[in-house]
């Protein structure tokens, strides 16, 4: 290549590596080439069925990055006569509506025409969880929690907002903020 070699596309591709095969006539680069993350390294001359061997291997990196679940990171909010995008991070709630739901993102709301089941599916549960069977919560948001006279807990976010705890997903909320049950009673 006049302009680069191979290295320098594994630089320039940083994080988003593909599964790469380098190829070249020099031996000397292999370990460079598997420091730089190569997939295989193949020294010409090479037969069809080193060729083969190689592709294969990337194939099936490829298939396996397939089955891993995509992290969603913007959901698309169609309004009149526009779309925009909510970042996932920027959500503090979500409040089901029938088959909708209200995203709350700083002070404003947007409506989403999608259901709190297929969201929880979608959302990284490391990050989202249901605390009601009508809320999921953004834990990053979660500020502490408040107990009222009746015993029931109120989840307090950063913002203000106090969002109801259902005891059905009291132990789910404890687990994901890393609480010991003991602290949580």
């Amino acid at each position: 290549m006049p302009e680069c070699d191979g290295f320098d596309v594994l630089e320039l591709l940083g994080k988003d590596l593909p599964p790469a095969v380098l190829v070249t006539a020099y031996d000397h680069y292999a370990l460079r080439a598997f420091e730089a993350g190569a997939l295989d390294y193949l020294l010409k001359p090479f037969d069809n069925a080193r060729f083969d061997l190689a592709l294969d291997r990337a194939k099936q990196k490829i298939m396996l990055g397939r089955d891993l679940p995509r992290k969603l990171e913007r959901l698309a909010i169609k309004g009149t006569g526009h779309v925009s995008f909510i970042r996932i991070s920027e959500i503090d709630w979500i409040e089901a509506a029938d088959y909708y739901a209200y995203l709350h993102v700083g002070p404003r709301t947007h409506l989403l025409r999608r259901s709190m089941s297929e969201l929880e599916q979608d959302l990284d549960p490391a990050t989202f969880c249901r605390i009601h069977r009508s809320t999921i919560v953004n834990c990053d948001r979660v500020r502490g929690l408040k107990i009222s006279e009746d015993g029931e807990y109120e989840v307090l976010l950063e913002n203000g907002n106090g969002l109801r705890l259902s005891r059905r997903y009291r132990k789910q909320l404890q687990a994901r903020l890393g609480v010991r049950s003991s602290n949580f009673s």
